[in-house]
């Protein structure tokens, strides 16, 4: 089989879902805007909802986001927590950075954050656990690595999700390149790891979520 490029939910069920949901506020909305003009990927609203619905059911005071882009995944993660809340956000690149504070605090969610510049596994080695929930959305050759650094650094109950995990269908190659070899190396890790339960939800490109046990 060739590399596929899958549409993992179909698109008119994707639409219906859009349709459905309740307007974003503006914020997300300029968000998205921008992210569809210059092809930056976000997780967009039906994961974003999730985030929100996960942070909010689990009580999560400290969350670590692996790769936060211009803040998009962190504004949803903001939204369901409370004010005493501590999400820590990475990239590699201080435009992000601004761009992300900015929109954080027009939103009144700034306070929450703590946005750092560089490489995300760097931070999430220096800091100290436990944490409620962490959120993967790294280069993908680096999500094996990811796993094994950040299980010992959650909490019990606490949260392990990861964007991608279907990869736009390239899970299913015959001949997988490097990326699609180290996402299907994570998938296999999450599901034989006895330190977490996971399950793969078909949204998106495929999120995994795993708790610890």
């Amino acid at each position: 089989m060739q590399e596929p490029d899958l549409n993992i939910v179909h698109p008119f069920i994707e639409e219906y879902l859009k349709q459905v949901s309740p307007e974003r506020d503006s914020i997300l909305t300029e968000m998205e805007t921008l992210a569809s003009k210059t092809n930056f990927p976000i997780v967009g609203p039906l994961v974003g909802r999730l985030l929100t619905l996960l942070a909010s059911a689990t009580n999560a005071r400290r969350i670590i986001e692996l790769g936060s882009g211009f803040g998009y995944s962190a504004y949803w993660f903001a939204q369901g927590t409370s004010d005493e809340a501590h999400i820590i956000c990475t990239d590699s690149k201080e435009e992000n950075a601004q761009r992300a504070m900015e929109w954080l605090r027009r939103g009144g969610l700034d306070t929450k954050i703590d946005f750092r510049i560089g490489d995300a596994l760097d931070v999430l080695t220096s800091e100290e656990g436990p944490f409620d929930i962490m959120f993967c959305d790294i280069d993908k050759h680096d999500y094996p690595r990811a796993l094994s650094l950040g299980i010992p650094k959650l909490r019990r109950g606490g949260l392990f999700l990861a964007d991608n995990v279907l990869w736009k269908g390239r899970v299913l190659a015959d001949k997988p390149d490097e990326k699609t070899a180290a996402v299907l190396t994570f998938n296999r890790m999450l599901y034989s790891d006895s330190r977490i339960f996971t399950t793969i939800l078909p949204i998106r490109d495929g999120i995994s979520l795993s708790m610890k046990l």
